[in-house]
């Protein structure tokens, strides 16, 4: 049935006018935060990203893109003067850059993390740094130099999920479980190394890259769709990427004086991280009142990532199979569209306070009235797009009520996320996630600004204008003005 000419008419004055409400609504806050909302030009996209840890030991064995850099973490170290004998939380843990970088400054952590990549790459580093002993360098030595695999008789199957089948070659395939079998001849502290370091080399010998929201596929490989052939380039042959993960591991961990790993007597002690395994929402109300001094952290984005799409390979190789992979989708504070609403009050009957915040901030509660009204037009590209946002923003106002119940008083949050747009509709997280948090206990202290903002993809910039979406690092400290 075709609409008529009336009735578009009427879609897009209504459209309109929610847009204009929007915009209206935008600008109060925007207006109400301006004195606290400024560019910060020290900051740029390489500091608040992976991208200034890539020459940096131990960050550049394994390319975890949803992270930031030790060096913002520095920054806001040194700027609150945090020091040992205080606790600093980043419950979205990820690779582990916050807990090491404050353990190298002899400060102890607590990191929560989910996915049970990150996990491993926390444990790793973790056991590397700490309780390696030399006869188990040794051994990565032995493996480096002997490829003992090459001569392994039989292999031991992996995991393959129906969105990791066929990422390999044959060739490839066959060595990993090789590798994988002969690991088996070593300890437990030599297998939990060495098979970090197949994580290490899985996106390099595969025929995906990891690209936003999924795995893209080379053209090579038969899976590979849209109009133009995607090439991703060399596919490293297994024997060289995995002798040459070894080497950088052993060279910074052991080889080099002055290295990650090399601490005399006079350097400071290490600071205690605690590894703690599970989902945000299920692990942070378990923690103390008033037990941590500084939370240091980047959430995932509003952004449609997911991210047990774009870590499969290394997810499938750690065991996850097609129904932990599912639940573990499910687990994620809402980030995608596949995430359904989770029931927060049965999680914890407290997040009464923090879902009526939520419901009384105007500014979203119209971007969620709109986006539910283009659902009923038919015309996003997603249905689940309303779901996501209401279970991100809903979800957070929870995280962020466990913040404040968590912090001593004067103690800080630091996140980094960014700013997206649905539809027509640009999304200030930024604006929305602070207005919140005054509402639990925190004085929205500044909200700084990339000089360079965030780009639109070309098909909002066709449809929505190439207005620039703002990427910020937000800084709260609590107070005794509770909600």
């Amino acid at each position: 049935m075709f609409e008529t000419s009336a009735n578009l008419t009427e879609t897009r004055l209504k459209d309109g006018n929610l847009l204009a409400e929007i915009d209206g609504l935008d600008s109060r806050l925007k207006e109400k935060y301006d004195s606290v909302l400024s560019i910060d030009t020290a900051l740029n996209r390489k500091i608040v990203s992976f991208q200034a840890n890539k020459t940096i030991p131990f960050y550049r064995w394994y390319k975890y893109k949803e992270g930031f850099s030790v060096s913002l973490l520095n920054h806001y170290f040194s700027k609150f003067d945090i020091k040992p004998g205080e606790v600093v939380l980043d419950p979205f843990a990820g690779s582990g850059t916050s807990l090491f970088a404050a353990s190298d400054l002899g400060i102890d952590s607590i990191g929560i993390e989910l996915l049970p990549i990150g996990q491993e790459l926390i444990k790793a580093r973790n056991l590397l740094q700490n309780n390696f002993s030399d006869a188990e360098f040794n051994r990565l030595l032995f493996w480096k130099e002997n490829k003992p695999w090459i001569d392994a008789k039989s292999g031991d199957a992996f995991i393959i999920l129906k969105i990791t089948n066929g990422a390999y070659t044959e060739e490839s395939a066959v060595l990993i479980k090789q590798y994988l079998s002969c690991m088996k001849n070593e300890n437990a502290s030599v297998q939990k190394i060495l098979l970090f370091t197949l994580c290490c080399i899985l996106e390099n010998i595969s025929f995906t890259r990891k690209d936003g929201q999924y795995l893209r596929w080379d053209q090579r490989s038969g899976r590979c769709w849209g109009a133009i052939p995607f090439d991703k380039g060399e596919i490293k042959n297994f024997n060289d990427a995995i002798t040459e993960k070894l080497g950088e591991i052993i060279a910074d961990s052991k080889g080099v004086t002055g290295s990650l790993f090399d601490f005399s007597e006079s350097k400071t002690k290490r600071g205690k991280i605690t590894l703690i395994e599970g989902s945000c929402l299920n692990e942070l109300q378990k923690l103390q009142d008033a037990a941590i001094d500084v939370i240091i952290t980047s959430p995932p984005y509003c952004n449609r990532y997911d991210y047990t799409r774009t870590y499969a390979l290394e997810l499938a190789m750690l065991g996850v199979d097609e129904k932990k992979l599912l639940s573990l989708r499910q687990e994620m504070v809402s980030c995608t569209v596949e995430n359904r609403e989770k029931k927060l009050l049965e999680i914890n009957s407290s997040w009464a306070i923090p879902l009526e915040a939520v419901e009384k901030q105007e500014l979203l509660q119209k971007i969620l009235l709109f986006l539910n009204h283009k659902k009923q037009e038919k015309t996003l590209n997603n249905n689940g797009i309303p779901r996501m946002v209401k279970g991100y923003f809903y979800e957070m106002a929870c995280v962020i009520f466990e913040f404040s119940r968590v912090l001593k008083k004067d103690a800080r949050v630091v996140m980094v996320n960014d700013n997206v747009r649905y539809a027509s509709a640009s999304i200030s997280v930024d604006l929305i996630l602070s207005d919140i948090a005054a509402r639990f206990g925190f004085e929205v202290e500044s909200i700084s600004v990339l000089p360079i903002a965030k780009g639109n993809s070309s098909q909002q910039m066709s449809e929505h204008g190439r207005d620039a979406l703002r990427k910020c690092v937000y800084t709260w400290r609590k107070n005794d003005n509770l909600y």
